[in-house]
């Protein structure tokens, strides 16, 4: 499936611009919305008509992490069924565990992920 409408949600304007270039790199076609604070995404995402066809989503965000916010649209009729890749950066024992009590099949590092799906980027993991 080819993915025209993501939503990148991520506090680093850094990883967000990487993030972008990637996305340019594969297409044009592809409309990536970035919010850097994910109170802001879940607020827009219950009010807008077109949902997107997939989320990348931060883990280590203040105010509202990965996991709340995961827990938030999983609970939300609109929202649940958006499928979610989860980015961060914690250890491999603390992201197993995570995935243990989670909804994930499986939880990569953003810089794994980011080179994985946009390997044209010479990004060091």
């Amino acid at each position: 499936m080819f993915y025209k409408n993501i939503i990148l949600i991520d506090d680093d304007p850094e990883d967000i611009e990487i993030f972008l270039e990637a996305v340019t790199s594969i297409s044009s076609g592809i409309n990536c919305r970035t919010y850097d604070k994910p109170v802001t995404a879940l607020g827009e995402l219950t009010n807008i008509p077109e949902l997107p066809d997939l989320i990348f989503l931060d883990y280590n965000m203040p105010i509202l992490n990965g996991s709340e916010f995961l827990g938030k649209i999983k609970n939300d009729l609109k929202l649940k069924d958006i499928p979610v890749i989860m980015l961060s950066s914690p250890s491999k024992e603390f992201m197993n565990d995570f995935i243990k009590k989670m909804i994930f099949s499986n939880i990569y590092p953003s810089q794994v992920v980011i080179a994985s799906l946009f390997p044209s980027l010479k990004i060091s993991c």
